[in-house]
């Protein structure tokens, strides 16, 4: 039998929710370890590796420093997967980058404290705009099963794909009436499914945690916005709040 390959999980800027669902995976935990070893994971043991097969990392890049620690990582690992918003896109984190300067996000923050010599003035990302990533699972935070089933492709040398379709397409499924037709906006048209349109099927509109489709239909999007009376500024402060934007992101 051939050695299971050497994960590790590693946390930048972030809620570390990403790593809960890993650590919360139940009687799941077994299909995980039945797939990798797992030899370095802060939220969950003790225990350091100098070399990994697979590298989980969660959370954004929000100071200069941390450029050193995640390109170390890369050097380390053969793979490196980006999991969690945070980590794909720069996530919430990246809303401050909005802001007319990072010095006026320093003021905002820290007030009276904001000119203190540690803190930065660095610019939120994602960690593939430091380094190479080799697969991404979205999600704020990501779904456990799509996580295992990644892996379990990711090990079994296939290439995991993520669903390339709207959340409207499962809403349709689920047989929801639409948002829009309440009053609601709603990025449904935009966004990448794989949710199981969970929000929307809850009542609560759909914000993109999962970033957007390859190819968004943003035609369609616009007869949407003028036939509900809504305008693309709108759609694009929406679509702003988890560090998503479809003409520059996977």
């Amino acid at each position: 039998m051939s050695k299971k390959p050497r994960a590790a999980f590693f946390d930048f800027a972030g809620c570390e929710g990403c790593q809960l669902q890993v650590a919360n995976l139940e009687e799941d935990i077994i299909k995980l370890l039945e797939l990798v070893e797992v030899v370095e994971f802060r939220e969950v043991m003790t225990g350091e590796a100098e070399e990994y097969d697979i590298a989980f990392v969660e959370g954004s890049i929000t100071r200069k420093s941390d450029e050193n620690r995640l390109k170390d990582i890369r050097e380390r690992s053969k793979l490196v997967v980006a999991y969690g918003q945070c980590a794909v896109s720069g996530g919430i984190n990246r809303l401050k980058n909005n802001w007319s300067s990072m010095d006026d996000v320093k003021k905002c923050v820290y007030g009276d404290d904001s000119n203190l010599a540690h803190l930065d003035t660095y610019p939120t990302r994602g960690i593939d705009e430091v380094v190479e990533v080799d697969l991404y699972i979205p999600g704020c935070p990501i779904d456990r099963d799509e996580f295992l089933r990644m892996v379990k492709e990711l090990c079994l040398g296939k290439t995991p794909r993520l669903p390339n379709h709207p959340v409207c397409v499962e809403c349709k499924l689920k047989e929801n009436i639409c948002l829009f037709d309440q009053g609601v906006i709603c990025l449904g048209p935009l966004a990448r499914a794989g949710c199981g349109a969970r929000c929307p099927s809850n009542g609560s509109p759909c914000e993109a945690c999962r970033g957007t489709v390859e190819n968004p239909n943003k035609n369609a999007m616009h007869e949407i916005l003028d036939k509900y009376n809504y305008t693309v500024e709108e759609i694009r402060r929406t679509i702003n709040l988890f560090g998503v934007n479809p003409e520059v992101k996977k």
